[in-house]
């Protein structure tokens, strides 16, 4: 993976080559990179740096960097988080790799998710103080509220594998599955299975888990539904492997103030809706079945 930060930001994937150890200025010590969609077509470009005319290629999003989540809740922008960290960079690595075997690359995935839900979940999830006995005597203490539900609905099949860790991460979650299935010639969603509440408790927090946002249908479909079983977009955060800006395009402008994490974002979709470079069909390559991509 190769990166260049100048008026644009642009990243290629190409057969794994070694160099020496480069620091990026884009990739600080702050908790979270994110990029502010305004509006689209979407602008990415480094801190301080002038708007330049780009091409069709290039990802279009301001660019900033966070301190903590909790100054920019407000925002009525959707903001898309991507993580500056190296094990986030490690399994993205490995989910690319045309060579990777499926139990290794299911591994990856639900690494990556665990990863993601846990930079999702910072700042966000309601705690509690008091005070319990230690071996050495009395100590404060904070929980994660049990009175503020907290729920993960992943988008089947490739979301199982993403949220497999969910429960090691999330204290006393629910999990909701959601089967959305996309037609490979319109790329149109179609839902085959809703296991959604008819309406989330008040206060719920949502982890909304699809690993590939491409063309956007599946992850709109599951947002509508979401949205019209009581939820807020403040109550969802969506977490995905990779994203896309027809995916990312669509959201935020229907869904201002949603808050996605993502492993990386990449330039274009081809005609056939998938991610380029990407990483292929998330599902088949976690479960070991067939391979549409390659048709």
């Amino acid at each position: 993976m190769e990166c260049s930060i100048g008026n644009t930001f642009r990243c290629s994937s190409d057969t794994l080559r070694f160099g020496p150890r480069q620091q990026c200025s884009r990739l600080n010590p702050n908790p979270s990179s994110f990029l502010s969609f305004n509006s689209s077509p979407i602008l990415a470009q480094n801190l301080g740096a002038s708007s330049s005319s780009v091409s069709r290629r290039t990802i279009r999003a301001k660019a900033k960097m966070a301190a903590s989540e909790g100054s920019i809740n407000g925002s009525n922008r959707m903001l898309v988080f991507v993580p500056p960290h190296p094990l986030i960079k490690h399994w993205i690595s490995v989910l690319r790799n045309d060579q990777t075997p499926c139990p290794i690359f299911r591994n990856a995935i639900a690494e990556l998710g665990r990863l993601l839900m846990y930079e999702a979940a910072r700042e966000w999830l309601p705690t509690v103080v008091g005070e319990i006995m230690s071996p050495m005597g009395p100590a404060s203490v904070e929980f994660i509220d049990p009175r503020e539900p907290i729920a993960v609905v992943p988008i089947l099949r490739a979301g199982l594998a993403l949220a497999e860790h969910a429960s090691s991460v999330l204290p006393a979650n629910k999990i909701y599955h959601l089967g959305v299935s996309r037609d490979e010639k319109t790329l149109l969603p179609s839902v085959y299975l809703n296991k959604l509440p008819d309406e989330f408790p008040k206060n719920s927090r949502v982890f909304l888990v699809d690993p590939v946002l491409a063309t956007g249908g599946t992850i709109m479909a599951a947002m509508d539904l979401l949205k019209e079983r009581g939820l807020s977009v403040q109550q969802i955060k969506v977490i995905c492997a990779i994203a896309a800006p027809p995916a990312l395009s669509k959201l935020n402008e229907k869904f201002p103030g949603l808050h996605v994490y993502a492993g990386i974002i990449d330039p274009e979709v081809n005609e056939k809706g998938y991610i380029i470079p990407g990483l292929g069909d998330a599902g088949d390559r976690s479960f070991g079945t067939e391979t549409h991509w390659e048709k």
